[in-house]
């Protein structure tokens, strides 16, 4: 930057972090929609071809995960004191997520109820653990897009294996999860919330395996 130019001030480069940052999330939530629909059949779901899987996890991916990560954005952004850190972290925290979305199409199988109600169980038990507590704290002083979201991971990915295992292409899941990411993002660890939320997955998944059907959209219909 030469002598005669002027630096952006602090609250400029943070508004524009913002701004990249949620639009990127509110661009990416109409091809999300778009590529679930009518793929959603509950636990009988597909992932359609590794082109469409790609394109509709990214995009899911970016939807759901990117407002959770702003305060990480904005660290990044501080600590660089330019906005170009903004898509930086951005890039690199969706690229661990993108991984592990090729993981998911290497692994996933449409299942039945007992799969899904036991894989929800599980990930009701995982919110409880120290792995859960650790990541979700480290989560909130990291500047690192790659630690970011390898912390992330460890954070979230219970409640994703949840979205998996109910339905991989549903809108309402797909918004339960992202409503709950974001919150566990955003406000620090409550055990008088965490708890409570920790027991209605449990719930949940119960539900799923003794009465499959009180589940909406959780079987696809005959």
């Amino acid at each position: 930057m030469s002598a005669g130019e002027q630096r952006p001030s602090a609250g400029l480069v943070d508004a524009l972090a913002v701004v990249l940052t949620l639009g990127a999330a509110a661009a990416c939530w109409p091809v999300a929609l778009s590529r679930m629909r009518g793929m959603d059949m509950g636990v009988a779901t597909t992932l359609g071809s590794f082109s469409f899987f790609v394109v509709a996890w990214v995009s899911m991916m970016a939807a759901m995960m990117l407002p959770g990560a702003l305060p990480a954005v904005l660290r990044a952004v501080r600590a660089r004191g330019r906005v170009g850190a903004a898509p930086l972290f951005a890039a690199s925290y969706l690229g661990i997520w993108t991984l592990v979305g090729l993981l998911v199409y290497a692994v996933y199988r449409p299942h039945g109820a007992t799969v899904a109600g036991a894989l929800t169980i599980a990930v009701g038990l995982y919110e409880l653990t120290p792995l859960k507590g650790g990541c979700r704290r480290r989560c909130r002083a990291d500047r690192s897009g790659l630690g970011f979201g390898a912390n992330c991971v460890g954070s979230s990915g219970g409640l994703m294996l949840l979205l998996l295992a109910v339905g991989a292409m549903s809108v309402t899941w797909m918004c339960v999860v992202a409503a709950l990411v974001l919150a566990q993002k955003l406000l620090p660890p409550r055990t008088l919330v965490d708890v409570p939320v920790a027991v209605a997955i449990v719930g949940v998944g119960v539900a799923v395996l003794a009465a499959p059907s009180s589940i909406p959209g959780l079987l696809p219909s005959m």
